[in-house]
Order: C-alpha cells, then structure tokens, then sequence
C-alpha cells in the first residue's frame, strides 16, 4: 500500500509550495488539510465568531486553500479526519496536536518569520502555545517536528538560537522562492516604478500607522511612479481609500497579480514585514524594509535553479523509508534531484 502523506496548508503561498513538494511525490497517497488545532475554544472562536478571520486558520483562509486544491483535484482531509498518516508535513509548527506528535513530522520553511519580540522572548521563556505571540516569530522554533527544512543557512543559525536543534535543521532552500531568476521573464506592462508591498498587520491584530508610511514611501519615490500590491489578506476598499488621500492621483494599485513579476520590473522595493523583500534582494534591487537589511541578506532563501520542492520530497521519502526510532533519523544527507544535477551543478560554480 502507498505510504499516506497529509500536508498542512495555510496561506495561498503556503498551500502553493505544498502542493510543489506533493507533485514530487507520486508513489505516495498525498492528503491536504489547512492548518488545525483540537481545542475545543479555539475551534469555537476560529469558526463560530469572527475574532480572527485574518489568521490562516480560519475559515476565510481555509475556503480559499480548498478551493485551489480542488482545482488540481487534490485530496482534502480537513482536521485529519479521515485516515492515520505515515508523515505530516507542516508548514508552521507553532500549532501541532498532540495527536500528530506520534506520527512522523517535518517542518518547511515558506517565508520570512516576523520580528522576535519581548513577548515573543516572554512566551518562549514560559512555555506557553507559540501562537500566543499574535504573530509568526516563533514558527521553526518550537522544536517540535522531527526535521526542520530552512531556506537558507542564515535562517538554520537562527532557528538554532531560538531554539530547534541543529541535527533536525537541513538547508533546503524553499519552494517559490529558490529561482528568483525567472521572474525576469514576464508581461507585466509597467517598468521604472517605486514598487510598495503592503503587509497585513492591522487584520492579525498588530499596530500600524498606515498614513504615515504612506507618505514615507511617496518621499521616497520623489516623484517617481508608484505602484502598491496590497498584501492578499487586506481589507481593500480601506487601504485604497488611505492610497488615494494620501497619494498622488496615478498612482497604481493592485489588489491581485503576479508580485514577483511586478518586483522585477521595479527600479526600487518599500516592504514592511513582507516575505517578497526576498524577491527584491536576490534581483539586487534597492529595497527598504521593517527588518535590519544587512540581516536580511544573511537570511535570503538559497538560490538553487528551483529544486527546494524536489529537495524535501527527497528528504520525505527517505524519512518514511526508516524504520528505526525517529533520533537515529540522520536528515543531513540531502539527495541532489537527478533530473536536475547538471543545472544545480552550474548554479553552484556560478557562486564561486
């Protein structure tokens, strides 16, 4: 029989690189849920009220993922109802039943973890539920699943001093942002524009003056053209609203579209807390960011030719291969994907 293999999805992003890691993997019988938990309060606040429709785990997020993953006829088992699993793989570990601790885990990077805090230092000091933070600054650092998949190895030094044990972190790079590159291609019809990337800090309960950083970022394009990609999870018609007061009149907003492309074809990058920063350094863009820049670059995902997807499918089918106790699993040989050595191979002596 297949092995079973259940995916934990969240974010369209979220959802998008499961599905890369699952497409590597078809000898295995692949299932997705959106992420979960078993309280019983918890489940009532996420789908009986409206408290926190803006974090991934409730119903708006959800609906969106299913909806995807039914466009690709992919199998859904919501809340892992349905069967017992040979592997789970997360993508957030700040949020792991008790009963998915028996079964095999791993962890996958899919973006940039917000700033550590002082709450973030108290809830990690007191042992409290990481999500008690409000934000993601403690996802890849509860320790919690059995292999840690880290874009970069900046960010396995970082998970490392926050707390994950450095035998579990592989650098694997990570899927939708390990081949920066090809994003030059494309047809999206502006160029030459100071491009901002909004982020979604006031519907996951966090303070910002948006005004203000508003007009920062007109100071900052002095005169140039403008172009905001609001961030997926934003209430549009407010963020608009605030745009066009604040503003001048051209310019261009976009509540959807291909951000990656629109950042390519950018002359300059204004992020707050926003993975996509990611997109502008390894374009070598002149980017602004909420996070201290000189970090940033140490923490960038690896640039490996886009095999990160077939990298941990790699790392998946090797852990459910082994039959011995979890510890004596050694996750640090990474298998190079055959159908891609030769492109790895020249992306490696391109760095030299």
């Amino acid at each position: 029989m297949k092995k079973k293999v259940l995916f934990i999805t969240g974010s369209l992003n979220q959802t998008l690189q499961m599905h890369q890691i699952a497409s590597e993997l078809p000898d295995m019988d692949c299932w997705f849920s959106q992420l979960f938990t078993d309280s019983r309060i918890g489940n009532f606040l996420l789908h009986r009220t409206s408290i926190f429709n803006g974090v991934i785990m409730s119903d708006k997020f959800r609906l969106k993922s299913e909806a995807y993953l039914r466009q690709y006829d992919l199998q859904i088992d919501y809340r892992a109802q349905l069967h017992t699993y040979d592997l789970v793989v997360y993508c957030s570990d700040m949020i792991v039943p008790v009963r998915m601790r028996q079964t095999k885990t791993i962890w996958v990077q899919e973006g940039m973890v917000d700033k550590y805090t002082i709450l973030s230092k108290i809830v990690k000091k007191l042992g409290l539920p990481p999500s008690l933070c409000g934000n993601t600054s403690l996802n890849g650092s509860s320790n919690v699943c059995d292999i840690y998949c880290a874009a970069s190895q900046g960010y396995k030094s970082y998970f490392v001093k926050k707390g994950t044990d450095a035998h579990k972190i592989v650098v694997t790079g990570m899927p939708n942002y390990d081949d920066i590159e090809q994003f030059l291609d494309n047809d999206f019809p502006h160029r030459n524009y100071v491009m901002v990337a909004t982020t979604d800090m006031r519907e996951t309960f966090r303070f910002e003056n948006r005004p203000a950083f508003i007009r920062e970022a007109v100071q900052i394009a002095n005169g140039r053209p403008l172009l905001f990609k609001l961030h997926p999870n934003e209430n549009f018609e407010r963020a608009e609203i605030e745009i066009r007061q604040h503003a001048p009149a051209d310019t261009m907003i976009y509540k959807s579209g291909n951000t990656n492309h629109m950042i390519a074809n950018c002359c300059e990058l204004i992020t707050q807390y926003s993975t996509v920063v990611y997109t502008g350094i390894a374009l070598g863009k002149k980017v602004h960011s909420w996070f201290d820049l000189e970090q940033l670059e140490q923490l960038c995902p690896e640039q490996n030719g886009g095999i990160s997807a077939q990298t941990i499918a790699g790392i998946c089918r090797r852990y459910l291969k082994h039959n011995g106790d979890k510890a004596d699993f050694n996750p640090q040989m990474i298998p190079v994907p055959k159908k891609t050595v030769h492109e790895y191979a020249e992306v490696l002596l391109s760095k030299d």
